[in-house]
């Protein structure tokens, strides 16, 4: 079984070895998480949230390529982190960070064009709140990017099971489904690739924000 110091530091990075897992995070993840900003597509004129940033990997594309970007982590310490490496963006006030989880987003309705998550859903109260909040600050058309490895794998790890909660991928787009979005896809880079980015969208005529 994986360390539940290790465990705990990936679902909520702090103290003094915070910059290791940002360091192992990116190393380890690399993959999912270029691939994920490539079906994100930003734009000059997007506002893009990523929440669960960690190690900040896709900070750096995200506000190069994008009008505006906002990261929401629950780590204070990864957030202080963020700032301080961001802060010429966040002077500008084409970035900003703050502490938050996904089930209660400190965001008003239709605020973003794109919402990124990579490697976050194991730590979720809920799909459905978590979902229903990325529902309501998309705006209509917006397009929602989910990064993570499906349960046969991550049960491989023997991450404890009171820190990881792992998902299979059929729940996470059903929960997407129950959310209200459309056009869900499951892609991979390969097929032999173990883990999937889920890209879905909210309807320009759906549900209200």
């Amino acid at each position: 079984m994986a360390p539940r110091f290790i465990a705990r530091q990936l679902s909520h990075p702090a103290g003094w070895f915070s910059g290791v897992i940002r360091f192992l995070m990116n190393r380890h993840n690399s993959s999912m998480n270029a691939f994920a900003v490539k079906l994100v597509e930003p734009v000059p004129s997007d506002r893009v949230l990523e929440i669960g940033f960690g190690g900040g990997l896709n900070l750096s594309a995200l506000i190069r390529q994008a009008k505006f970007v906002a990261g929401i982590d629950r780590s204070h310490d990864v957030v202080t982190w963020a700032r301080r490496r961001f802060s010429g963006a966040v002077s500008e006030r084409r970035a900003e960070f703050g502490t938050g989880s996904v089930e209660a987003l400190p965001f008003g309705g239709a605020a973003f064009d794109k919402v990124c998550t990579v490697n976050t859903v194991y730590f979720w109260t809920s799909l459905d709140a978590g979902f229903a909040e990325i529902y309501r600050v998309l705006k209509a058309g917006g397009r929602a990017v989910i990064g993570f490895l499906p349960k046969q794998h991550m049960d491989r790890m023997g991450y404890p099971v009171d820190i990881f909660t792992t998902r299979e991928s059929h729940d996470v787009v059903t929960a997407l489904e129950r959310a209200g979005f459309t056009d869900i896809g499951v892609e991979r880079p390969a097929p032999e690739t173990p883990w999937n980015v889920i890209v879905a969208t909210k309807p320009v005529c759906g549900r209200a924000a």
